[in-house]
C-alpha cells in the first residue's frame, strides 16, 4: 500500500539511483509532512463520521460545535493541551494526495471498513486539497491554556470558513476531543496541589516564597511505565508539570521545549535507586549499597528504595544505626537529603512507623506552629498507593501526629496519568449548537429525557448549549452566553482565536499557562468559594 513515508523512500530511492534530484521539491514537502504530522488525518475519524456529509441537508454552508465539561469530579478544569494537537495534526498542509489515495482504500472500496463504496465520498477531502493546498478551513476559539474555568461552561468553539466544507468541523471532533486527557491530567495535579498548600498551611512554618519552591516537587510524575502510549506520557506528562516541577517522565520536557515555545526543562528529578540495586548483593549485603548510595552521591539530593527486604529494620538499624554518622555528614543546606522510599504495606500504618523510627533516631525540632520537622538531612518520600485520597490521608495522619507537611514528598505513577481518569472524569463532549442551512439560521441543541435509576423519566444532564457562544467574566467569574441573549454582542469574549485556514494564529509560551493556573500560597478564596 503506498502511505506518505513509502511514497517519501520510493522518491527518494529513485532520485539517489538516477543521480536525477528534480524532485527534491517535491520530496521536501512529503518528508516535511511526515516529520512534522506522520499521521493521517483522512484517517484519525471515527468511521461513523464519514458517512456525515450525506446526512447533512445539501444547503448546509455552516456547522459551529463547542467543548465543554459536563461536570464531573472537580468543579473546575485547567484548560491545557490544545497547542500539541493543533501543531501536530492541524497546522499548515494537513492533508496530502498520497494520504487522501490510502484512506481511500481503507474507506472508499468494498474492500474497505464499510464493505461498500457509497459511504466514504472523497471528493470532499479532495476539495480541500485542490481549493486549500490541504489546509484547514475550519476556525478555533479557545480560552487561553492554563485558564482554570468552571465547568459547564464553553471551552473551545470549531466552525467551518468555507461553505463546502460545513461536515469538516464535527469531523475533527474525533481527533480534538482527546484534548479530554491532558485538561483532566492538569485539573487532578492542580486538584492535588490544593491539598499540598492546604497541609504545609496549617502544619509548617517555612516562609511563603521557599514553601511554594519546596511544593513544586512535592507531586513527582512516576507515570510514564503506568500509561498505554509514549503519546499518554507525553501529553500527560507535560499536563502535570503546569503545575508542579518534579517528574521522572523526561520526554514531557521535550514536548514543552519542542511545541510551548521555551528554552527551559520544566520536569526536574533526582537520582534515585530501585530493587534491582539495593537486591543485588542479598539481605546481608543490602545496608552495603545503602552506604554506597550515600558514598555516590555525598551532596545534593538522593532516593533511596527501602522495602527491598524489612523497612523498618532498614530505618533503624541501617539508616537510624549503621550510617547515622553518615547521613548527617550531609550539607545541613536545603536540597542535600538522603530521601527514604518505603515501597510496599499499608500506606499509613507503614508511614506513621517509620516517621516515629526516624523521630527517635535523628530526632527533631518544633516548628514555630508546634510539628515535628526532621533533620535537613532525611526526608521521606512515597511512592505506592498516592492517589488524590490516600495524600488527603497522608497528610490528616501527619497532622494528627504533630509532623509536619515539609517532611514528606510524593511520587504519583498510574493514577496521575491514567487510572481513574477517563473522557468522563469530567464528562467532556463536543456538540454542534448553530448551523446555517440555505441560508438560515438555526440554533441546534439536543435535550433528552432519559430514564433514571428509579424507572423515572427526567432530563438528562447531557442537555446541550445552543447558537453561537461566548465565555465571558461577570463579577470575576466565567459564565457562557448564547447568541440568543439579547445582551450577547455587548459582552467581550474570553475566547481566543488560536486557529484559521490552516495557520495557529496564537500560541502561548509554557510560562504563561502555569501563571495562569497558580495557585497563591494562602489558597484564593473566591476560588475554594466556587470550586470547592
Amino acid at each position: 500500500m503506498k502511505t506518505l513515508q513509502n511514497t517519501i523512500k520510493e522518491k527518494l530511492r529513485k532520485s539517489i539511483e538516477s543521480k536525477d534530484f528534480t524532485d527534491i521539491e517535491e520530496i521536501y514537502f512529503l518528508l516535511d509532512k511526515a516529520l512534522n504530522k506522520p499521521n493521517n488525518l483522512v484517517l484519525c475519524g471515527d468511521a461513523y463520521k464519514y458517512s456525515h456529509p450525506k446526512f447533512y441537508e445539501s444547503g448546509t454552508t455552516k456547522i459551529y460545535s463547542y467543548l465543554e465539561s459536563r461536570g464531573g469530579r472537580f468543579d473546575a478544569t485547567v484548560f491545557y493541551g490544545l497547542q500539541i494537537f493543533l501543531k501536530e495534526f492541524l497546522q499548515g498542509v494537513a492533508i496530502t494526495q498520497v494520504e487522501l489515495d490510502e484512506a481511500y482504500d481503507y474507506l472508499g472500496t468494498k474492500h474497505g471498513v464499510f464493505g461498500r463504496e457509497d459511504v466514504f465520498d472523497k471528493s470532499k477531502f479532495q476539495y480541500i486539497i485542490d481549493a486549500h493546498g490541504g489546509r484547514l478551513p475550519i476556525r478555533i476559539k479557545a480560552v487561553p491554556e492554563g485558564t482554570v474555568v468552571g465547568v459547564k461552561n464553553v471551552l473551545l468553539t470549531i466552525e467551518n470558513t468555507d461553505d463546502n466544507c460545513a461536515w469538516l468541523t464535527n469531523f475533527l471532533e474525533t481527533l480534538i476531543l482527546q484534548i479530554w486527557y491532558p485538561i483532566t491530567v492538569a485539573t487532578l495535579s492542580r486538584e492535588v496541589k490544593k491539598i499540598v498548600k492546604n497541609a504545609f498551611n496549617e502544619t509548617s512554618s517555612l516562609p511563603d516564597n521557599i514553601a511554594d519552591f519546596v511544593i513544586e516537587f512535592v507531586l513527582n510524575d512516576f507515570g510514564f511505565r503506568g500509561v498505554s502510549s509514549v503519546q499518554s506520557a507525553r501529553n500527560g506528562g507535560s499536563a502535570h508539570l503546569v503545575n508542579f516541577r518534579g517528574s521522572d517522565t523526561t520526554i514531557a520536557s521535550k514536548l514543552i521545549r519542542d511545541l510551548y515555545n521555551t528554552d527551559s526543562i520544566l520536569g526536574l528529578s533526582v537520582p534515585a535507586t530501585e530493587h534491582s540495586i539495593m537486591t543485588i548483593k542479598g539481605e546481608d549485603g543490602e545496608v552495603d549499597m545503602m552506604r554506597r548510595v550515600l558514598e555516590q552521591y555525598p551532596t545534593g539530593i538522593v532516593a533511596c528504595v527501602s522495602d527491598s527486604f524489612h523497612i523498618f529494620r532498614a530505618c533503624k538499624d541501617y539508616w537510624g544505626g549503621e550510617l547515622k554518622d553518615l547521613i548527617l555528614s550531609r550539607p545541613s543546606e536545603p536540597g542535600n537529603q538522603l530521601v527514604v522510599r518505603p515501597d510496599s504495606g499499608h500506606v499509613l500504618n507503614t508511614l506513621k512507623e517509620v516517621f516515629n523510627i526516624l523521630f527517635d533516631r535523628f530526632g527533631f525540632t518544633l516548628n514555630e506552629k508546634g510539628y515535628k520537622v526532621l533533620p535537613p538531612q532525611i526526608r521521606v518520600i512515597q511512592g505506592d498507593g498516592v492517589n488524590l485520597n490516600s495524600i488527603a490521608e497522608v497528610y490528616k495522619l501527619l497532622k494528627d501526629n504533630k509532623i509536619s507537611a515539609e517532611n514528606i514528598v510524593f511520587g504519583m505513577g498510574g493514577k496521575l496519568l491514567q487510572a481513574e481518569i477517563d473522557r468522563d472524569t469530567q464528562n467532556f463532549a463536543t456538540k454542534a449548537s448553530f448551523a446555517i442551512v440555505d441560508g438560515e439560521l438555526r440554533n441546534v441543541t439536543k435535550s433528552p429525557t432519559e430514564m433514571d435509576e428509579n424507572g423515572l423519566l427526567i432530563k438528562s444532564f447531557k442537555k446541550s448549549k445552543q447558537g453561537m457562544l461566548k465565555l465571558i467574566k461577570r463579577n470575576n467569574i466565567f459564565e457562557t452566553i448564547s447568541s440568543m441573549d439579547e445582551d450577547f454582542d455587548s459582552f467581550e469574549d474570553e475566547l481566543v482565536m488560536v486557529f484559521e485556514n490552516g495557520v495557529i494564529t496564537k500560541e502561548w509560551k509554557f510560562e504563561e499557562i502555569r501563571e495562569r493556573a497558580k495557585l497563591t500560597m494562602k489558597l484564593d478564596e473566591t476560588e475554594l468559594l466556587l470550586f470547592g
